[in-house]
């Protein structure tokens, strides 16, 4: 009964359900009530508002307003000091952890935060030209991606001229590809011995870094979003990446090394390379910064010049010419498998 009640009548006595509040109205005109004529409002006995007349059970006397209201009131008054205290252990809670973060800002003194998140192309760009501004000795780039469209060159050339203008000095990586646009060639021209560019078969993802304090990174694969790196030991280990990457590149000014295989360019190379570790298409296609129609067309070159006529002969192929970093001439303990263009990347 008590159970039934309770999901029929979910309320306290400070609001009566209307049944309830009649059966109570007229117990307390009355002064009693038979027990039978309260069974349709349980909440009365559960809410102590009717209890048995110790004379006869039953009947049901009521429990006088004046008690009711002072149980309510006590409810109140408790409530609203449990109210009390979790408010004073918030801005307690507040109080501390403010302190904290005032503590954080002393220590990372005028640099601001370490890490930064630059939501939208307006912040980053406000974000690159402050960084432009306080720089005073260099400008170390990676640039992934195939032939520099002209659009993005200019894009960040007001920023290109304000460091020369200034002394910067300037050093950019890019795939061998961009080799092959005439808009950073011009580019190139005109920033003169400010810049010097190497290439690569293939780089990390874009990075620029200023006066090995600041360093921004892309934050997702639209580039809408970055990261500012301030952190001494992140920037310092960016720095080191760009190092090796550019004792390994080759001066845009000097042309890329012959394979010593005829027939099989530098690129071609390269793509054999990525087909012996197993990559797709795709992928190889977007290491090296060309379109996937270019690499399928490399491909096909590389088979026909190594006489391979499927992707699986092409991979021993490969492997016997040494484009798989093996010594050439030597055989593979195991055949290397090609995948084709439809094939699951293997990584």
């Amino acid at each position: 009964m008590a159970g039934h009640g309770a999901d029929e009548h979910p309320h306290g006595a400070d609001r009566l359900c209307a049944a309830g509040d009649r059966v109570y109205s007229r117990a307390v005109r009355r002064g009693r009530l038979q027990r039978r004529d309260a069974e349709p409002v349980p909440c009365l006995l559960e809410l102590a508002l009717l209890h048995p007349d110790p004379d006869d059970m039953d009947w049901l006397v009521p429990t006088s307003p004046q008690e009711v209201m002072t149980r309510l009131l006590r409810g109140v008054h408790d409530e609203v000091s449990a109210s009390q205290r979790r408010v004073g252990s918030a801005v307690e809670a507040f109080e501390w952890y403010a302190g904290l973060g005032r503590q954080i800002q002393t220590s990372a003194g005028a640099e601001g935060t370490a890490i930064r998140v630059l939501d939208g192309l307006a912040r980053i760009q406000a974000a690159m030209d402050e960084a432009t501004q306080a720089c005073t000795t260099e400008v170390l780039t990676v640039q992934p991606g195939g032939i520099r469209r002209e659009a993005e060159l200019s894009e960040g050339l007001h920023r290109a001229l304000a460091l020369r203008g200034r002394g910067v000095r300037m050093r950019d990586l890019y795939t061998h590809v961009a080799r092959h646009g005439q808009g950073l060639l011009n580019y190139l021209e005109l920033m003169g011995d400010t810049v010097e560019a190497r290439t690569l078969d293939e780089v990390v993802d874009r990075l620029i870094l200023f006066d090995r304090t600041v360093a921004f990174i892309p934050a997702n694969n639209e580039r809408t979003m970055a990261l500012e790196l301030r952190h001494p030991a992140l920037v310092a280990y960016l720095g080191t990446v760009f190092e090796r990457l550019w004792r390994l590149a080759i001066p845009l000014t000097a042309p890329l090394p012959d394979t010593g295989i005829e027939g099989i360019s530098h690129r071609e190379q390269s793509i054999a390379a990525l087909l012996a570790e197993g990559h797709q298409d795709a992928v190889i296609a977007e290491r090296l910064g060309i379109s996937v129609r270019t690499a399928r067309a490399h491909i096909a070159r590389l088979s026909e010049t190594l006489g391979a006529t499927s992707r699986t002969q092409l991979g021993v192929r490969i492997a016997h010419a040494g484009l798989d970093g093996s010594p050439r001439g030597t055989a593979p303990a195991a055949p290397v498998s090609v995948p084709g263009p439809e094939s699951p990347t293997a990584r």
